[in-house]
């Protein structure tokens, strides 16, 4: 996967930092699921949010226009090839159709927002071996019949 420019200058000045998305949760006031899709232009940042964001990284507030402008959403190839993503896309293929039916079962015909939605990834310790729990919450849209 190549990586959009301003990407790049954003995670190297976050590591030149030592932050963690965490620590820029704390400074921007989203959160660091949010803040991870900003760097790799898969969200937009309002101009307060953008220049706060560029201040804790010590970058130029040139870079504002681009983390302003519209995102394009989805990028990269049809199957990754990194392995934690592709962990993603192969439980989508092996739960997917299960999770459909479920959803379609307890809510009716219709999908799950992915614009009305926030995603939520916490470490649990385990003595077995940590878990990653990764939590999905989107508003059930049905439907129109017309």
């Amino acid at each position: 996967m190549t990586m959009p420019e301003i990407t790049e200058k954003l995670l190297i000045a976050k590591k030149a930092k030592g932050l963690s998305f965490a620590d820029l949760e704390q400074t921007i006031g989203r959160d660091e699921v949010w803040i991870a899709a900003l760097f790799y232009r898969q969200a937009s940042a309002s101009e307060e949010e953008a220049t706060k964001l560029l201040t804790a990284l010590g970058l130029s507030s040139d870079l504002s226009a681009e983390l302003t402008a519209p995102s394009v959403k989805g990028l990269g190839p049809v199957v990754p090839t990194d392995p934690l993503i592709y962990r993603f896309y192969e439980i989508m293929q092996v739960y997917g159709m299960p999770m459909k039916e479920v959803i379609h079962e307890k809510f009716g015909d219709g999908i799950m927002s992915a614009i009305d939605f926030t995603l939520d990834i916490e470490k649990i310790e385990d003595p077995k071996g940590d878990r990653v729990l990764v939590t999905l919450n989107g508003k059930f849209l049905p439907y129109r019949k017309w």
